[in-house]
């Protein structure tokens, strides 16, 4: 049982006829006139057990865009059934309108709908439907909630796809489409065309130059077909929480933007793609997708991810790529770039990684750092300065050793390193060291 707003209404209602004729007569015979009133619409309410509620399947979303939810809901009983229903969720699922209004005859249903606008990536649930059936007088409700299962899955926004049409573009010209000639390690044999000024004489080929009796040189094209294997690191680092990001609210939201954008990439490039996600154990892996397969079974697969507050097992991560890439691959890290996390055994991973594999670490920047070292307005923000300037020294410091190393190191601000990242793969495409 529930009170209304009529309720009240009438109590004070009540007491301000006392005070025009006080007396104890008065105030127990309205008291009593109360208790009637709101027994009697108590007793007149219909028992909110007679709905029947159902809730249809939700597709999947993308983060930051709306979804309906639907409700149906019948009457089964014998009486009009006036009230409120409220189709709660989780927080996170950004239900609006979901109180309803209800009205509905005996043996007819209606069809509810709540818009849906998550905040974060991963499984939305419901929590209950309640509802208040009003007796005729409204001033008492009977109230029922009922447990509803519903779920919205709520896949990455990929807002840095954007990305993708101008590095295909760049694609396509290492890929031979336009005349640029590669040659070194790592390429392999597009087409004959003559020779002209410039050409490395290396590049002749003397069969198909007697053959035509003229000078004929080979073009070549980045590889095909290679191993592109990205780790992606969802340890306590993952968990950093950025500001003023947009979409991207931890450091784990741009690792996933840049993985989705450089596995696009690479698979449109003729690459085979396979992720890891890991901290002290597994969380998720995508493995032998063909390209038309590859974006979906990612996303499906890095939606539910979530920052795991526990240091990163790195020797577990090194045995992991060695099992998945046993021929030698583009290894892609997303992690952090601190000293913290090296001194945690990523180097040493990094160092027996690195002489079977081409190593990649993709790092972002945390944008308030910027913000802080630019502050110079009292002591306070002086001292913030230093610190962020600090900060910054050392994570430069960091991706020097790791260069030393012969690791290539990447990282930018969570808007910045999807382009990134893929620029380097591009980059290393060029230079035909996949």
């Amino acid at each position: 049982m529930a009170l209304t707003w009529r309720a009240p209404v009438l109590v004070a209602a009540g007491l301000v006829l006392l005070l025009a004729w006080p007396g104890w007569a008065a105030l127990w015979t309205w008291l009593a006139l109360c208790l009637v009133l709101l027994t009697a619409d108590l007793l007149l309410a219909p028992s909110p057990r007679a709905l029947r509620l159902q809730r249809a399947p939700l597709p999947a979303v993308r983060l930051g865009e709306p979804r309906e939810s639907e409700l149906v809901v019948q009457n089964a009983g014998t009486r009009r059934v006036r009230g409120v229903l409220r189709d709660a969720w989780q927080p996170s699922a950004g239900a609006r309108g979901e109180r309803h209004a209800l009205d509905l005859p005996a043996g007819e249903r209606r069809r509810l709908t709540t818009v849906l606008v998550p905040t974060r990536r991963g499984n939305r649930s419901a929590d209950r439907v309640t509802v208040r059936s009003l007796g005729p007088l409204g001033l008492v409700a009977r109230q029922r909630s009922v447990p509803l299962p519903g779920r919205l899955r709520v896949l990455p926004p990929f807002t840095s796809r954007r990305h993708l049409p101008s590095r295909l573009a760049r694609l396509r010209e290492l890929d031979g489409r336009s005349a640029v000639l590669h040659r070194g390690q790592g390429t392999e044999f597009d087409a004959l065309r003559d020779y002209v000024d410039g050409d490395d004489v290396r590049s002749i080929d003397w069969r198909a130059t007697a053959r035509r009796q003229a000078v004929v040189v080979r073009t070549w094209r980045p590889e095909r077909d290679r191993r592109v294997l990205l780790v992606v690191d969802t340890s306590r680092t993952s968990a950093a929480r950025l500001e003023d990001a947009g979409l991207i609210a931890v450091r784990l939201d741009a690792q996933i933007e840049a993985a989705l954008l450089t596995a696009a990439l690479a698979a449109r490039a003729g690459d085979r793609v396979d992720l890891i996600a890991h901290d002290r154990r597994v969380r998720a892996r995508v493995r032998g997708s063909t390209r038309g397969d590859l974006l979906p079974a990612l996303v499906e697969a890095l939606a539910p991810l979530e920052p795991s507050l526990v240091e990163a097992d790195w020797d577990a991560v090194a045995t992991e790529v060695r099992t998945s890439a046993r021929q030698r691959s583009l290894v892609v890290l997303l992690t952090a770039l601190d000293t913290s996390v090296l001194d945690s055994g990523l180097l040493t991973a990094l160092e027996q990684l690195v002489t079977r594999h081409t190593v990649v670490l993709a790092a972002v920047d945390d944008p308030a750092l910027q913000a802080l070292a630019h502050g110079r307005a009292d002591a306070e923000q002086v001292y913030a300065a230093a610190a962020a300037e600090a900060a910054t020294a050392e994570r430069d410091r960091t991706a020097q050793l790791l260069a030393r190393l012969g690791v290539e190191v990447v990282h930018a601000e969570p808007e910045g390193l999807a382009p990134a990242l893929a620029d380097r793969y591009l980059a290393l495409k060029a230079a035909g060291r996949l």
